[in-house]
């Protein structure tokens, strides 16, 4: 007799999915007329806001510098959870918000020639406005989607067309083992019972940016991480294709 503990590899998850399959994902771009990049993402029960904003200047840091800057911030409304979560004023960002932000902001530039983008700065905003697991993950995958609304935002001649600003796409994905089970884009029930959860970035060539595992219990083995990364592979590959879907015409070329 199976328990409810160890199900079968084959029995579906809560709500109905395979153990390889992305939950149900949702892109609706220029979703508010503010920002020039602008992209509601929902996968299952989470859903993120990611806007672009781009600033003619540079941080103080990058002065009389002829490339540009791309940098993110993250975060969660009160209402994405419950019970409510605090609000996070200016300079009481917490570290897990903190180690976010800076994921979001790397993915990003790994995939921006900064050189081609010129003297500015473009900041992609992840507000989380429902949180049911892989927020970062998801903010990453949207928030490449409004950088590339941003930039088609720049007026013509504020970059060479000889030089493309983007050298690839980007797309993040969560999975783990839970009971035993390799799973994709765990959400919240899943996450929190993990015995070892996983973040994977990859561009859209299939190279590697950020690889966060985390055995939450008992180690795992190499077997199990090559598992991980060929899953993940899988599911960034589907991303891509959603991420390519919604942008459409404006797909970057080269990407």
């Amino acid at each position: 007799m199976t328990s409810e503990a160890n199900p079968p590899a084959n029995e579906p998850r809560r709500d109905g999915r395979a153990p390889h399959d992305l939950r149900p994902i949702s892109i609706q771009r220029g979703f508010t007329r503010t920002a020039p990049g602008s992209v509601l993402i929902r996968a299952g029960e989470t859903l993120v806001l990611c806007t672009a904003s781009v600033e003619n200047s540079l941080p103080p840091w990058m002065r009389d510098q002829t490339r540009g800057w791309v940098t993110a911030e993250y975060n969660m409304l009160p209402g994405s959870t419950a019970p409510r979560k605090s609000r996070e004023r200016a300079g009481k960002v917490d570290g897990r918000t903190t180690e976010i932000q800076r994921l979001i902001g790397r993915s990003l530039r790994s995939i921006v020639n900064l050189e081609a983008l010129g003297p500015r700065m473009i900041t992609v905003d992840c507000d989380v406005l429902q949180a049911d697991g892989g927020t970062r993950t998801l903010s990453i995958t949207g928030g490449f989607i409004a950088l590339v609304d941003a930039v088609r935002s720049l007026p013509a001649g504020a970059t060479d067309p000889a030089r493309p600003v983007f050298n690839s796409s980007v797309a993040a994905v969560s999975l783990g083992l839970v009971a035993g089970r390799l799973l994709l884009d765990l959400d919240y029930s899943e996450d929190s019972r993990a015995e070892v959860d996983s973040n994977i970035v990859m561009t859209g060539a299939g190279k590697f940016v950020e690889v966060q595992g985390t055995a939450e219990g008992r180690p795992f083995t190499r077997a199990q991480l090559d598992a991980q990364l060929e899953l993940a592979t899988q599911g960034v590959g589907k991303l891509r294709q959603l991420q390519r879907d919604a942008l459409g015409a404006d797909w970057p070329a080269g990407c």
